[in-house]
This record gives structure tokens, sequence and C-alpha cells, in this order.
């Protein structure tokens, strides 16, 4: 067998024309696009284990996506020089490889990561969202407060059972760490999320953001998101925000590349007994 090299790539894309990270048959997904694209570049097969760090959903963006991929030696000794301008004028516009690096073979995108972070853009303004913003801003009727939204915020941090707030799968575990959870507004009056944690089950950024608007609106109180936590079942109170307005902005690795292995290999032994790591998209 050909001695192989592991290459961690650098993604970015807009999720408007894509059903999601994840190849599906008849479907256009960011997974199928580039792997097309490499069987055109390289030649059908050669690049093996494409594997992604967060599986976001349809519509959703990426600035910060990360996956990995292996390569024949020979074929990248070959091709490491000219492989991402190549991927340029191949890959449609809607999806960038913005950079491939040689990592060690125990480099897993997924399971080697230490966290996860997106943001979510949204616009009280009247008028609505920027045209050529409406592709990642959420227009939202009401005027939005950005105290009433940290106070909901705070009451969601830490290390909590987030089952009202995920689409639930069978023998899947819902307790998830929110490191990072804060609303600012910029200068541009945007209002935006960062959520940052281990990791997401499904649905679960876009419906805590579901659930702070309608605090930082007022029509519910600043308590209310955080006392879903409670519950062991998704909540039918809760509306997820639509897809467009997240997109998934980093993720974080050990500074040691020594450590991908024993970041993934304790990973696993968290999530896989019980259904497997589900990333938000």
């Amino acid at each position: 067998m050909d001695d192989r090299v592991r290459l961690r790539l650098a993604v970015a894309y807009d999720g408007t024309g894509f059903s999601g990270w994840a190849a599906q048959p008849t479907r256009r997904t960011v997974a199928g696009v580039l792997a097309e694209t490499l069987d055109l570049v390289l030649g059908a097969g050669v690049a093996t284990g494409l594997t992604v760090a967060g599986r976001t959903d349809a519509g959703v963006h990426a600035t910060g996506q990360v996956c990995h991929l292996d390569l024949p030696a020979a074929v990248w000794a070959e091709h490491e020089g000219r492989l991402l301008r190549r991927l340029a004028r191949l890959l449609p516009t809607d999806v960038r490889v913005r950079a491939m690096t040689e990592v060690p073979a125990d480099f897993d995108a997924r399971f080697s990561a230490t966290f996860r972070r997106y943001e979510y853009r949204v616009t009280d303004a009247p008028f609505g969202a920027e045209p050529l913003r409406r592709h990642e801003v959420l227009a939202w009727p009401r005027p939005l407060d950005l105290d009433l939204l940290n106070a909901a915020a705070a009451g969601l941090v830490g290390e909590h059972d987030f089952a009202a707030y995920c689409r639930r799968k069978e023998h899947a575990t819902t307790l998830r760490e929110v490191t990072r959870l804060d609303w600012r507004r910029d200068p541009d009056g945007l209002l935006v999320a960062t959520v940052q944690a281990d990791a997401f089950c499904q649905a679960m950024v876009r419906s805590l953001v579901g659930a702070m608007l309608v605090a930082g609106d007022g029509r519910r109180p600043v308590q209310w998101p955080g006392g879903l936590l409670t519950r062991r079942e998704r909540s039918s109170e809760v509306t997820v925000a639509p897809a467009h307005g997240l997109t998934l902005v980093a993720v974080g690795y050990p500074d040691d590349p020594a450590e991908y292995a024993r970041r993934a290999e304790a990973t696993r032994r968290l999530r896989v007994p019980t259904g497997g790591l589900a990333v938000e998209g």
C-alpha cells in the first residue's frame, strides 16, 4: 500500500445553494461538490477519507470549516504547489478551499476538535436586511434589546442537558458544554450572537437563537430560555431560527499536535457509545 499523507483543509462556503455538508444522492452538497472536484483534479478515488469538523445543515454558511482527507504521498508531492489554485479554478464560486496543510496522521477534523464556534446575524432595522446581505442576515420584525439578549444568553452558558433545544436522535446524548454565548451590536447595526461549545446536537444553535430572540424583543422573560433546561424533551415552544443567519466561523484544536490522538480518543469515548458526535449545522 502506498504511503499516504493527511491534509487539513480550511473551507468556506455560502450555504444558500447547498443541501448541507453531507453527501446525499441527487442533492447538491458541499462534500459532494468538493469530492467531485478532487476526483476531477487528482483522479477518481485518489483522495480518500474526507471528514468534516461540523456537519452543517442546508442553508448554513461557513467561513471556518475544517476537514481532512488522505492522499498518496507521491500524489501530494506532485500537486502540492498547485493544488490550491487548481481547485480554485474548478470549484463553483460558492465554495472555496482556503488552505491545505499536511498534518500528522492521527489528526481527525471531527474528533480532535476542542470546540466549534458559530455566529448568528440578525437585523432589527425597520426596512429589513440589506439586499447584499440577505443570505446571511435574519430580518427580525421587532426591535431587539441588546441587554435583554445577553441576559437571556447568560442562563444558557455552562454544561447542561440541552434536550429542550435539540432534535433528539435515538441513544444520542444531549449533554453539551456551552463555553461562550453572547450578543454584540456591530457599528452597522447588526446584532451578532457568538455561540461556542465542545459540540452541538442537531438544530441546537438555531433553537437557542430562536429562544433568545423572543426574550430580546420582550415577548418572553429573560429567564425563560434558561428555564427550559429542566426539560428532558424537545420544547415545542421554541421556534428554530432560519438557517441562513448562521455561520460556522471557527473550529479549535489542541495547540500541541501530539495531543490530536489523545483528544480524538477522549471524544470517541464520550460520544460514540451513546450515538455519535452530532454537530449542529
